[in-house]
Protein backbone atom coordinates (compact mmCIF):
# COMPACT_ATOMS: atom_id res chain seq x y z
CA UNK A 1 0.00 0.00 0.00
CA UNK A 2 1.66 3.41 -0.69
CA UNK A 3 2.15 5.79 2.35
CA UNK A 4 0.68 9.08 0.59
CA UNK A 5 3.55 11.92 2.17
CA UNK A 6 3.45 15.29 2.08
CA UNK A 7 6.18 14.57 0.06
CA UNK A 8 4.46 12.38 -2.42
CA UNK A 9 1.30 14.62 -2.96
CA UNK A 10 3.26 17.14 -3.76
CA UNK A 11 5.37 15.08 -6.32
CA UNK A 12 1.75 13.74 -7.78
CA UNK A 13 0.01 17.42 -7.93
CA UNK A 14 3.26 18.49 -9.49
CA UNK A 15 3.54 15.33 -11.94
CA UNK A 16 -0.55 16.16 -12.82
CA UNK A 17 0.33 19.56 -13.88
CA UNK A 18 2.86 19.19 -15.90
CA UNK A 19 1.11 16.63 -18.03
CA UNK A 20 -1.80 18.92 -18.33
CA UNK A 21 0.66 21.66 -19.33
CA UNK A 22 2.04 19.32 -21.81
CA UNK A 23 -1.26 18.39 -23.27
CA UNK A 24 -2.61 21.30 -23.45
CA UNK A 25 0.61 23.18 -24.44
CA UNK A 26 0.74 20.45 -28.03
CA UNK A 27 -3.32 21.03 -28.26
CA UNK A 28 -3.22 24.67 -28.56
CA UNK A 29 0.56 25.30 -30.30
CA UNK A 30 -0.34 25.83 -33.93
CA UNK A 31 -2.83 28.24 -32.77
CA UNK A 32 -0.55 30.20 -30.83
CA UNK A 33 1.97 30.17 -33.88
CA UNK A 34 -1.02 32.08 -36.18
CA UNK A 35 -1.94 34.31 -33.33
CA UNK A 36 1.74 35.34 -32.64
CA UNK A 37 2.54 35.88 -36.91
CA UNK A 38 -0.24 37.36 -37.47
CA UNK A 39 -0.54 39.73 -34.03
CA UNK A 40 2.92 40.68 -34.81
CA UNK A 41 2.53 41.87 -38.54
CA UNK A 42 -0.58 43.79 -37.70
CA UNK A 43 0.73 45.83 -35.19
CA UNK A 44 2.86 47.61 -38.09
CA UNK A 45 -0.19 47.62 -40.51
CA UNK A 46 0.14 51.42 -41.00
CA UNK A 47 3.58 51.33 -41.41
CA UNK A 48 2.90 48.57 -44.00
CA UNK A 49 0.30 50.04 -46.12
CA UNK A 50 1.87 52.91 -46.30
CA UNK A 51 5.40 51.68 -47.58
CA UNK A 52 3.37 49.30 -50.15
CA UNK A 53 0.40 51.79 -50.82
CA UNK A 54 2.35 55.20 -50.49
CA UNK A 55 2.12 55.81 -54.17
CA UNK A 56 -2.06 56.19 -53.63
CA UNK A 57 -2.01 57.19 -49.92
CA UNK A 58 0.31 60.31 -50.08
CA UNK A 59 -0.21 63.40 -51.78
CA UNK A 60 2.41 66.52 -52.33
CA UNK A 61 0.74 69.47 -49.14
CA UNK A 62 -0.86 72.49 -51.50
CA UNK A 63 -0.99 75.59 -50.05
CA UNK A 64 -4.91 75.50 -51.36
CA UNK A 65 -7.40 74.92 -49.24
CA UNK A 66 -8.57 71.32 -49.83
CA UNK A 67 -11.85 70.16 -51.99
CA UNK A 68 -15.12 69.89 -50.68
CA UNK A 69 -16.27 66.68 -49.93
CA UNK A 70 -18.98 66.55 -52.80
CA UNK A 71 -16.29 67.69 -55.42
CA UNK A 72 -13.69 64.81 -54.24
CA UNK A 73 -16.37 61.59 -53.98
CA UNK A 74 -17.76 63.10 -57.58
CA UNK A 75 -14.29 63.04 -58.97
CA UNK A 76 -14.12 59.33 -56.94
CA UNK A 77 -17.15 58.29 -58.68
CA UNK A 78 -15.96 59.56 -62.16
CA UNK A 79 -13.39 57.59 -62.42
CA UNK A 80 -15.52 54.44 -60.56
CA UNK A 81 -18.58 54.38 -61.40
CA UNK A 82 -21.27 52.89 -58.39
CA UNK A 83 -22.87 53.79 -55.14
CA UNK A 84 -20.78 56.30 -52.62
CA UNK A 85 -20.79 54.28 -49.60
CA UNK A 86 -18.75 56.51 -47.57
CA UNK A 87 -16.25 59.64 -47.10
CA UNK A 88 -12.80 59.57 -45.75
CA UNK A 89 -11.32 63.37 -45.04
CA UNK A 90 -7.66 63.83 -45.56
CA UNK A 91 -6.28 62.48 -42.40
CA UNK A 92 -3.77 64.85 -43.02
CA UNK A 93 -2.32 67.66 -45.19
CA UNK A 94 0.31 65.00 -46.96
CA UNK A 95 -2.94 62.93 -47.32
CA UNK A 96 -5.07 61.61 -49.68
CA UNK A 97 -8.96 61.58 -49.31
CA UNK A 98 -10.67 58.43 -49.72
CA UNK A 99 -13.89 57.43 -51.57
CA UNK A 100 -15.50 54.13 -50.81
CA UNK A 101 -17.74 53.00 -53.74
CA UNK A 102 -19.78 50.21 -54.46
CA UNK A 103 -19.52 48.82 -58.30
CA UNK A 104 -21.91 47.78 -60.40
CA UNK A 105 -20.03 44.62 -59.60
CA UNK A 106 -20.91 44.43 -56.44
CA UNK A 107 -17.29 45.17 -55.11
CA UNK A 108 -16.64 47.80 -53.28
CA UNK A 109 -13.40 49.44 -53.50
CA UNK A 110 -11.72 52.53 -52.05
CA UNK A 111 -10.78 55.16 -54.38
CA UNK A 112 -7.60 57.38 -53.57
CA UNK A 113 -7.87 61.51 -54.20
CA UNK A 114 -5.73 63.63 -53.89
CA UNK A 115 -7.87 66.49 -51.57
CA UNK A 116 -6.32 69.58 -53.88
CA UNK A 117 -7.15 69.19 -57.48
CA UNK A 118 -9.17 66.07 -57.77
CA UNK A 119 -6.81 63.83 -59.01
CA UNK A 120 -8.11 60.36 -58.55
CA UNK A 121 -4.68 58.37 -57.61
CA UNK A 122 -6.04 54.73 -58.10
CA UNK A 123 -8.41 52.35 -56.16
CA UNK A 124 -8.15 49.32 -54.10
CA UNK A 125 -10.49 46.57 -52.75
CA UNK A 126 -11.97 47.72 -49.49
CA UNK A 127 -9.85 46.29 -47.12
CA UNK A 128 -12.08 47.77 -44.14
CA UNK A 129 -10.05 48.62 -40.67
CA UNK A 130 -7.18 46.72 -42.45
CA UNK A 131 -6.78 49.40 -44.68
CA UNK A 132 -5.49 47.20 -47.73
CA UNK A 133 -6.41 44.16 -48.77
CA UNK A 134 -2.89 42.43 -47.60
CA UNK A 135 -4.13 43.53 -44.26
CA UNK A 136 -7.46 42.51 -44.36
CA UNK A 137 -5.97 39.06 -44.95
CA UNK A 138 -3.59 39.33 -41.99
CA UNK A 139 -6.33 39.99 -40.25
CA UNK A 140 -8.79 37.76 -41.05
CA UNK A 141 -6.03 34.87 -40.40
CA UNK A 142 -5.71 35.87 -36.84
CA UNK A 143 -8.93 35.31 -35.90
CA UNK A 144 -9.34 32.31 -37.96
CA UNK A 145 -12.40 33.65 -39.72
CA UNK A 146 -11.85 32.16 -42.61
CA UNK A 147 -13.03 28.84 -41.06
CA UNK A 148 -16.00 30.62 -40.07
CA UNK A 149 -17.70 30.62 -36.68
CA UNK A 150 -15.59 28.03 -35.20
CA UNK A 151 -11.85 29.53 -35.96
CA UNK A 152 -13.41 32.33 -33.20
CA UNK A 153 -14.20 29.20 -31.12
CA UNK A 154 -10.76 27.80 -31.62
CA UNK A 155 -9.04 31.23 -30.93
CA UNK A 156 -10.98 32.37 -27.97
CA UNK A 157 -9.81 28.29 -26.44
CA UNK A 158 -6.66 28.84 -27.19
CA UNK A 159 -6.44 32.44 -25.33
CA UNK A 160 -8.01 31.31 -22.43
CA UNK A 161 -5.25 28.01 -22.27
CA UNK A 162 -2.39 30.91 -22.79
CA UNK A 163 -3.29 32.72 -19.65
CA UNK A 164 -3.54 28.86 -17.97
CA UNK A 165 -0.88 27.49 -19.47
CA UNK A 166 1.46 30.78 -18.40
CA UNK A 167 -0.09 30.27 -15.04
CA UNK A 168 1.01 26.40 -14.75
CA UNK A 169 4.34 27.09 -16.19
CA UNK A 170 5.22 29.70 -12.75
CA UNK A 171 3.96 27.10 -11.00
CA UNK A 172 6.11 23.90 -12.71
CA UNK A 173 9.08 26.97 -13.21
CA UNK A 174 9.11 27.50 -8.90
CA UNK A 175 12.25 26.91 -7.14
CA UNK A 176 11.44 23.61 -5.13
CA UNK A 177 14.55 23.41 -2.75
CA UNK A 178 16.88 22.92 -5.72
CA UNK A 179 17.59 24.75 -8.87
CA UNK A 180 14.91 24.51 -11.04
CA UNK A 181 13.84 28.36 -11.74
CA UNK A 182 16.59 29.01 -13.58
CA UNK A 183 16.82 32.80 -14.72
CA UNK A 184 19.44 32.16 -17.30
CA UNK A 185 20.01 29.27 -19.86
CA UNK A 186 22.38 27.42 -17.99
CA UNK A 187 22.59 24.27 -20.56
CA UNK A 188 24.88 23.79 -23.54
CA UNK A 189 22.74 21.65 -25.95
CA UNK A 190 20.23 19.11 -26.42
CA UNK A 191 16.75 18.99 -24.58
CA UNK A 192 17.97 20.72 -21.54
CA UNK A 193 18.86 23.84 -23.64
CA UNK A 194 14.86 23.65 -24.99
CA UNK A 195 14.03 23.29 -21.37
CA UNK A 196 16.18 26.47 -20.10
CA UNK A 197 15.01 28.09 -23.04
CA UNK A 198 11.55 27.63 -22.99
CA UNK A 199 11.36 28.21 -19.04
CA UNK A 200 13.64 31.68 -19.46
CA UNK A 201 11.23 32.80 -22.10
CA UNK A 202 8.24 32.61 -20.40
CA UNK A 203 9.22 33.47 -17.32
CA UNK A 204 10.78 37.17 -18.80
CA UNK A 205 7.41 37.39 -21.05
CA UNK A 206 4.31 35.51 -19.19
CA UNK A 207 2.71 38.84 -18.03
CA UNK A 208 2.66 40.37 -21.69
CA UNK A 209 1.19 37.03 -23.15
CA UNK A 210 -1.33 36.81 -20.66
CA UNK A 211 -1.75 40.63 -21.26
CA UNK A 212 -2.36 39.68 -24.86
CA UNK A 213 -4.70 36.94 -23.99
CA UNK A 214 -7.19 38.65 -21.90
CA UNK A 215 -7.41 42.47 -24.18
CA UNK A 216 -7.69 39.93 -27.15
CA UNK A 217 -10.93 38.02 -25.86
CA UNK A 218 -12.92 40.80 -25.76
CA UNK A 219 -13.14 40.15 -29.46
CA UNK A 220 -14.53 36.31 -29.06
CA UNK A 221 -17.94 35.38 -29.27
CA UNK A 222 -18.50 33.49 -26.53
CA UNK A 223 -16.12 35.43 -23.64
CA UNK A 224 -16.54 38.71 -25.23
CA UNK A 225 -20.27 38.62 -25.58
CA UNK A 226 -20.52 37.68 -21.65
CA UNK A 227 -18.07 40.56 -20.87
CA UNK A 228 -20.35 43.23 -23.21
CA UNK A 229 -23.48 41.89 -21.87
CA UNK A 230 -22.24 42.04 -17.69
CA UNK A 231 -20.42 45.43 -18.39
CA UNK A 232 -23.92 46.91 -19.54
CA UNK A 233 -26.23 44.82 -16.69
CA UNK A 234 -23.88 46.70 -14.33
CA UNK A 235 -23.73 49.85 -16.16
CA UNK A 236 -19.96 49.76 -16.30
CA UNK A 237 -19.94 49.60 -20.14
CA UNK A 238 -22.58 51.27 -22.41
CA UNK A 239 -24.82 53.29 -20.10
CA UNK A 240 -28.44 51.99 -19.87
CA UNK A 241 -30.77 53.76 -21.69
CA UNK A 242 -28.79 56.17 -24.03
CA UNK A 243 -30.94 56.30 -27.28
CA UNK A 244 -33.86 58.08 -24.92
CA UNK A 245 -36.36 55.79 -26.90
CA UNK A 246 -35.66 56.53 -30.27
CA UNK A 247 -36.15 54.59 -32.85
CA UNK A 248 -33.60 51.88 -33.85
CA UNK A 249 -32.68 49.35 -36.87
CA UNK A 250 -31.26 45.75 -35.99
CA UNK A 251 -28.31 46.56 -37.41
CA UNK A 252 -25.04 47.26 -35.31
CA UNK A 253 -22.65 49.51 -35.40
CA UNK A 254 -20.09 47.11 -36.52
CA UNK A 255 -21.79 46.34 -39.62
CA UNK A 256 -21.87 49.67 -41.05
CA UNK A 257 -18.86 51.30 -40.12
CA UNK A 258 -15.31 50.11 -40.76
CA UNK A 259 -13.87 51.39 -36.86
CA UNK A 260 -15.66 52.35 -34.07
CA UNK A 261 -14.82 51.79 -30.38
CA UNK A 262 -15.31 47.85 -29.54
CA UNK A 263 -17.59 48.64 -26.78
CA UNK A 264 -19.85 50.33 -29.14
CA UNK A 265 -20.24 47.86 -31.96
CA UNK A 266 -23.15 46.29 -30.97
CA UNK A 267 -25.07 48.77 -30.70
CA UNK A 268 -28.12 49.15 -32.77
CA UNK A 269 -27.97 51.87 -35.84
CA UNK A 270 -30.46 54.38 -35.25
CA UNK A 271 -33.33 55.44 -37.92
CA UNK A 272 -33.82 58.70 -39.03
CA UNK A 273 -36.88 60.19 -37.95
CA UNK A 274 -38.73 60.81 -41.53
CA UNK A 275 -38.97 58.22 -44.40
CA UNK A 276 -38.71 60.71 -46.88
CA UNK A 277 -37.36 63.98 -47.81
CA UNK A 278 -34.67 65.53 -49.22
CA UNK A 279 -31.18 63.77 -47.52
CA UNK A 280 -28.64 66.59 -46.38
CA UNK A 281 -25.46 66.99 -48.46
CA UNK A 282 -22.33 65.43 -48.23
CA UNK A 283 -20.67 68.93 -47.27
CA UNK A 284 -23.35 69.70 -44.64
CA UNK A 285 -22.66 66.71 -42.61
CA UNK A 286 -18.77 66.91 -42.96
CA UNK A 287 -18.96 70.39 -41.49
CA UNK A 288 -21.34 69.52 -38.77
CA UNK A 289 -19.46 66.34 -37.56
CA UNK A 290 -16.14 68.42 -37.81
CA UNK A 291 -17.98 71.40 -36.11
CA UNK A 292 -18.85 69.05 -33.22
CA UNK A 293 -14.88 68.48 -32.55
CA UNK A 294 -14.28 65.12 -34.18
CA UNK A 295 -10.86 64.99 -35.39
CA UNK A 296 -9.11 63.91 -38.45
CA UNK A 297 -9.20 60.24 -39.50
CA UNK A 298 -12.37 60.10 -38.82
CA UNK A 299 -15.17 59.03 -41.94
CA UNK A 300 -18.74 59.49 -42.75
CA UNK A 301 -21.25 56.39 -44.13
CA UNK A 302 -23.65 57.21 -46.15
CA UNK A 303 -27.19 56.37 -44.83
CA UNK A 304 -28.43 52.80 -45.91
CA UNK A 305 -32.00 53.22 -46.88
CA UNK A 306 -34.62 55.79 -46.97
CA UNK A 307 -34.88 55.52 -42.56
CA UNK A 308 -30.68 55.17 -42.58
CA UNK A 309 -28.85 57.65 -40.65
CA UNK A 310 -25.10 59.36 -41.51
CA UNK A 311 -22.50 58.07 -39.32
CA UNK A 312 -18.94 59.85 -38.50
CA UNK A 313 -16.85 57.71 -36.55
CA UNK A 314 -13.18 57.56 -35.24
CA UNK A 315 -10.89 55.35 -33.62
CA UNK A 316 -7.63 57.14 -33.23
CA UNK A 317 -4.41 56.30 -31.56
CA UNK A 318 -5.58 58.36 -28.83
CA UNK A 319 -8.63 56.72 -27.97
CA UNK A 320 -9.50 59.54 -25.78
CA UNK A 321 -10.43 61.49 -29.19
CA UNK A 322 -12.45 58.16 -29.95
CA UNK A 323 -16.19 59.15 -31.33
CA UNK A 324 -19.49 57.78 -33.10
CA UNK A 325 -21.93 60.52 -34.43
CA UNK A 326 -25.25 59.18 -35.88
CA UNK A 327 -27.03 61.87 -38.02
CA UNK A 328 -30.68 61.79 -39.33
CA UNK A 329 -30.18 62.12 -43.14
CA UNK A 330 -33.09 64.54 -43.60
CA UNK A 331 -32.93 67.12 -40.54
CA UNK A 332 -29.10 66.58 -39.91
CA UNK A 333 -30.24 66.36 -36.02
CA UNK A 334 -27.46 64.27 -33.88
CA UNK A 335 -29.05 61.39 -32.75
CA UNK A 336 -26.00 60.12 -31.01
CA UNK A 337 -22.41 61.36 -29.97
CA UNK A 338 -20.70 59.46 -28.03
CA UNK A 339 -16.61 59.23 -26.67
CA UNK A 340 -14.87 57.18 -24.40
CA UNK A 341 -15.96 59.78 -21.38
CA UNK A 342 -19.51 58.49 -21.91
CA UNK A 343 -18.66 55.10 -21.38
CA UNK A 344 -18.56 53.19 -17.76
CA UNK A 345 -15.88 52.12 -16.57
CA UNK A 346 -15.43 48.42 -17.82
CA UNK A 347 -16.07 49.97 -20.92
CA UNK A 348 -13.07 52.24 -20.87
CA UNK A 349 -10.92 49.81 -19.48
CA UNK A 350 -11.58 47.78 -22.10
CA UNK A 351 -11.29 50.13 -25.17
CA UNK A 352 -7.60 51.13 -23.52
CA UNK A 353 -7.23 47.62 -23.48
CA UNK A 354 -7.48 46.77 -27.00
CA UNK A 355 -5.71 50.19 -28.24
CA UNK A 356 -2.85 48.50 -26.31
CA UNK A 357 -3.52 45.49 -27.84
CA UNK A 358 -3.38 46.72 -31.40
CA UNK A 359 -0.28 48.18 -30.33
CA UNK A 360 -1.43 52.23 -31.14
CA UNK A 361 -1.37 53.55 -27.43
CA UNK A 362 1.91 54.26 -26.80
CA UNK A 363 3.58 54.44 -30.42
CA UNK A 364 6.61 53.04 -31.33
CA UNK A 365 7.43 51.43 -28.18
CA UNK A 366 4.21 49.97 -27.83
CA UNK A 367 4.37 48.01 -31.04
CA UNK A 368 8.24 47.16 -30.85
CA UNK A 369 7.35 45.61 -26.98
CA UNK A 370 4.17 44.03 -28.63
CA UNK A 371 6.03 42.23 -31.12
CA UNK A 372 8.72 41.00 -29.00
CA UNK A 373 5.99 39.51 -26.85
CA UNK A 374 4.92 37.84 -30.40
CA UNK A 375 8.35 36.98 -31.18
CA UNK A 376 8.27 34.91 -27.45
CA UNK A 377 4.86 33.23 -28.40
CA UNK A 378 6.50 31.52 -30.96
CA UNK A 379 10.51 30.77 -29.47
CA UNK A 380 7.97 29.18 -27.13
CA UNK A 381 6.03 27.11 -29.50
CA UNK A 382 9.57 26.13 -31.19
CA UNK A 383 11.17 25.17 -27.64
CA UNK A 384 7.98 22.99 -26.54
CA UNK A 385 8.06 21.00 -29.67
CA UNK A 386 11.49 20.53 -29.73
CA UNK A 387 11.42 19.27 -26.30
CA UNK A 388 8.36 16.81 -26.75
CA UNK A 389 10.32 15.74 -30.40
CA UNK A 390 13.69 14.85 -28.33
CA UNK A 391 11.81 13.27 -25.33
CA UNK A 392 9.75 11.33 -27.34
CA UNK A 393 9.80 7.72 -28.21
CA UNK A 394 9.86 6.15 -31.11
CA UNK A 395 6.90 5.72 -32.89
CA UNK A 396 4.81 7.21 -29.91
CA UNK A 397 3.82 10.34 -28.69
CA UNK A 398 5.72 10.57 -25.42
CA UNK A 399 3.26 12.24 -22.99
CA UNK A 400 3.72 12.10 -19.72
CA UNK A 401 2.39 8.94 -17.76
CA UNK A 402 -0.46 9.52 -15.52
CA UNK A 403 0.83 9.97 -12.11
CA UNK A 404 0.54 6.88 -9.81
CA UNK A 405 -1.18 9.15 -7.28
CA UNK A 406 -4.45 10.51 -8.65
CA UNK A 407 -5.28 12.60 -5.46
CA UNK A 408 -5.42 16.09 -6.06
CA UNK A 409 -5.96 19.00 -3.66
CA UNK A 410 -9.18 20.74 -3.28
CA UNK A 411 -8.47 24.16 -3.53
CA UNK A 412 -6.20 23.41 -6.93
CA UNK A 413 -9.58 21.43 -8.17
CA UNK A 414 -12.05 24.79 -7.04
CA UNK A 415 -9.53 26.94 -9.21
CA UNK A 416 -9.27 24.54 -12.34
CA UNK A 417 -13.51 24.67 -12.21
CA UNK A 418 -13.74 28.53 -11.74
CA UNK A 419 -11.06 28.65 -14.17
CA UNK A 420 -13.44 26.67 -16.47
CA UNK A 421 -15.92 28.79 -15.84
CA UNK A 422 -14.56 31.87 -16.18
CA UNK A 423 -13.11 30.87 -19.78
CA UNK A 424 -16.27 28.34 -20.99
CA UNK A 425 -14.57 26.63 -23.84
CA UNK A 426 -11.29 26.43 -21.60
CA UNK A 427 -13.76 24.31 -19.46
CA UNK A 428 -15.61 22.36 -22.60
CA UNK A 429 -11.99 21.46 -23.11
CA UNK A 430 -10.94 20.26 -19.93
CA UNK A 431 -13.70 17.93 -19.84
CA UNK A 432 -13.04 16.77 -23.55
CA UNK A 433 -9.30 16.12 -22.15
CA UNK A 434 -10.57 14.29 -18.93
CA UNK A 435 -12.85 12.07 -21.07
CA UNK A 436 -9.44 11.22 -23.03
CA UNK A 437 -7.44 11.49 -19.79
CA UNK A 438 -10.28 8.73 -18.25
CA UNK A 439 -10.52 6.66 -21.23
CA UNK A 440 -6.66 6.34 -22.13
CA UNK A 441 -6.41 4.91 -18.01
CA UNK A 442 -9.10 2.57 -18.13
CA UNK A 443 -7.70 1.08 -21.79
CA UNK A 444 -4.16 0.67 -19.84
CA UNK A 445 -6.23 -1.27 -17.04
CA UNK A 446 -7.24 -3.43 -19.01
CA UNK A 447 -4.78 -4.08 -21.16
CA UNK A 448 -2.54 -4.89 -18.22
CA UNK A 449 -5.18 -7.12 -16.47
CA UNK A 450 -5.68 -9.09 -19.93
Amino acid sequence: MTKHTPRAASAALYNAIWRWHFIAGLVILPFVLILAVTGGIYLFKDEINDAAYGRLRFVEPAASAPLLASQISAAALEANPGTLKAYTPAAAADRSAEVDILGTDGLKNTVYVDPYTGAVKGSLWDGGAAGSPAMYVVRKLHSLEYVGWIGNRLIEMAAGWMVLLVASGVYLWWPRGKKVGTLTIKATRGRPWWRDLHAVTGIYTGVFIVFLAMTGLPWSSIWGGKFYDYAYALGLGMPDGYWSGKPVSTVPVAGVVDRAPWIMEQQPMPLSTAAAGVPQALDSVVAKVEALGIVPGYAVVMPNGPEGVFTASVYPDDITYERVIHLDQYTGEVLYDAGLADLGTLGRWAEWGISVHMGQEFGLVNQIVLLLACAAMVMLCVSAAAMWWKRRPSGALGVPQVPADWRIPRTLLLMAVAAGIFFPLVGLSMLVLAAVEIGVFLAGRRLRMA
